[in-house]
């Protein structure tokens, strides 16, 4: 299922990672690097098991670990309203 940020919401690249604005609310969540890198590939259209994987490839930390983070962000930011998919 593609990603996409919700209506009203901003993506704003800083130093050490980006901030997710919800206009509507001025409520935010802050990424580092990581997060950063996982949400622009799920916007990409990338899979949790794809993103894992190149992740896994550059870190030392199994794809299956990759995958639970990258659920628990998709599923934070789904809560938040600041994706929707």
């Amino acid at each position: 299922m593609a990603v996409e940020l919700s209506p009203d919401v901003t993506l704003t690249p800083t130093g050490s990672g980006a901030v997710v604005l919800d206009e509507r609310s001025g409520r935010y969540f802050q990424l580092n690097r990581t997060g950063l890198h996982i949400l622009r590939s799920l916007l990409d259209g990338r899979t949790a098991e794809e993103i894992a994987t190149d992740l896994s490839e550059r870190y030392p930390v199994t794809a299956a670990q990759v995958h639970t983070d990258i659920d628990t962000l998709r599923d934070s930011l789904r809560t938040a309203g600041l994706v929707t998919g």
